[in-house]
């Protein structure tokens, strides 16, 4: 799996970003680096490609845009005329430099370097599945009141998860909506909180609420199951308990369904609608939008990306979701101006280039109002991987940590959690991290029903615990090398942003 969450984040008071808030229209260019990967249509393989054509949102015209998308060998594949956002397909090597040119066109662009076909999410490493002869020695280290596995999910009493849910394990009117690979909903810890009247598979760029399309095709999108339990595993004497065991979860597909299972804006464009519009209250974001790490403004195509998954993501907000991304797994740190992308394009040929993130975007977790997330182990130290950055990094989560071994049965550092096909596995990254804020952020929503988005973020914030900058030199993995330098002070800095959520505190 490409990208899920081995990326970095953008700070949020850029202002190329402030200006799309504002005008959901053009951003104004940001310089960047060369070299970099030319990123258009032309420049790939002949075949069809997928792109996203962002216009006003009058319906004169979007009908106007679409009848020129047409005339220049396009097809519309849906148009979110709420957010002025139009996802087409067309074989045309001119197709976007035409389409730019056309009345009411704000910004457009291929949203991949390759054909239709064929991810990024933020997992660090492989998984580890828990064997039958390891969770029988789990299970009887447990105790009274615990579920089975509990005794070997420190990431819970890190944050005071498993006290918090005695006294509000949520409420069944929050839901949170895992934008991932999928969710395996018949797993016995996860189908008591499923919640199918709002999940759909969005890879094609459209919803597709069909009964179960929302699911992984298969055990290697293990992904979105793990990140879905770490959320609302339930309480109910089977294997895991969930940070939030009483919330509801839903799950927006958008990995393509291959091995590489790519995250491709257009998918994302329609998750966060689809959230919008089915009162998700929270979203998990635990994964970067491919093809690019970082999207740069003086791109016409990666402009276009940045602009059409801002527009979704602020229409999420504005109609009440919260939504809650990963920082990375490369332990950048993203206050600083000059970053090495060796990845990008990653559904092409990758061409290393040097960008500056304060002006090319980590999409979606740098997005203006979007709760950027780092990882903790379970000394509450910054995981080794994590990215971090002074401004940046809004609060943490336990995402795990392999080199601090935990004091549980199985002295695994890493978090425990669902996996498809009744299955349960250790997996860290900051793809972990993201899914405890997302879960206490539900937790403050049950307890806050009528909090707004920006509300609960404040209220994340406020009930942080903040370890403050290490006062010895941060050697992550112990080589004896400095890995990273925390700027900052005891309330805010770059390791932590204000600081590790509390799920207890939540709740009182």
């Amino acid at each position: 799996m490409a990208h899920l969450r081995s990326r970095r984040r953008l700070a949020l008071a850029v202002p190329v970003v402030l200006s799309l808030t504002a005008s959901l229209g053009f951003l104004p260019a940001a310089a960047q680096a060369a070299p970099r990967a030319e990123s258009t249509a032309q420049a790939a393989d002949a075949g069809t490609y997928a792109y996203l054509v962002n216009t006003r949102t009058d319906r004169h015209t979007i009908s106007s845009v679409e009848k020129a998308i047409a005339a220049n060998g396009g097809s519309v594949v849906v148009a979110y005329e709420k957010i002025g956002v139009i996802v087409a397909h067309s074989a045309n090597p001119d197709f976007a430099a035409k389409i730019r040119k056309v009345r009411g066109v704000q910004s457009a662009g291929a949203s991949r370097t390759s054909p239709v076909t064929a991810a990024g999410t933020t997992d660090e490493g492989a998984v580890q599945y828990l064997s039958k002869a390891q969770a029988a020695k789990v299970a009887k280290s447990s105790a009274a009141g615990q579920e089975p596995l509990e005794a070997d999910q420190w990431d819970l009493r890190a944050i005071g998860a498993d006290k918090a849910s005695r006294i509000d394990p949520g409420s069944r009117k929050v839901t949170v909506g895992v934008i991932d690979t999928g969710v395996d909903d018949t797993h016995p810890d996860i189908a008591p909180n499923f919640s199918a009247s709002q999940s759909a598979n969005c890879v094609s760029g459209k919803a597709d609420t069909t009964y179960g399309a929302w699911r992984p095709v298969d055990a290697d999108h293990y992904h979105g199951t793990h990140v879905a339990g770490e959320i609302a595993a339930a309480r109910n004497g089977i294997g895991v308990a969930g940070v939030a065991p009483g919330v509801k979860v839903a799950s927006i597909t958008v990995a393509q369904p291959d091995a590489n299972s790519l995250f491709y804006p257009e998918s994302v464009v329609c998750a966060f609608v689809f959230a919008g519009d089915h009162d998700i209250s929270v979203t998990n974001n635990s994964y970067y939008v491919d093809p690019w790490l970082y999207n740069c403004m003086d791109d016409p195509d990666q402009r276009a990306i940045v602009d059409a998954i801002n527009r979704a993501q602020l229409y999420a907000q504005r109609k009440g979701t919260l939504n809650v991304a990963s920082a990375g797994n490369s332990n950048d740190d993203l206050d600083s101006h000059a970053l090495t992308d060796a990845s990008s394009p990653d559904d092409g040929s990758p061409v290393t280039r040097t960008v500056d993130p304060h002006e090319c975007f980590d999409v979606p977790t740098q997005l203006p109002g979007v709760v950027t997330v780092s990882a903790t182990g379970v000394t509450s130290a910054k995981s080794y991987y994590s990215s971090y950055g002074d401004g940046v990094i809004d609060v943490a989560g336990p995402g795990g940590d392999k080199y601090k071994a935990a004091d549980t049965p199985s002295k695994d550092g890493r978090i425990l959690s669902t996996l498809p096909n009744n299955q349960y596995g250790f997996l860290q990254g900051t793809s972990m991290a993201s899914p405890h804020v997302a879960a206490v952020a539900a937790l403050l929503k049950s307890t806050h029903p009528h909090a707004t988005p920006a509300q609960l973020q404040a209220l994340l914030k406020a009930q942080a615990d903040n370890p403050g900058c290490p006062t010895a030199p941060y050697d992550g993995n112990g080589d004896g090398v400095v890995d990273a330098t925390c700027v900052g002070g005891k309330r805010v800095n770059g390791f932590y942003g204000y600081g590790i959520v509390n799920a207890l505190r939540a709740v009182k």
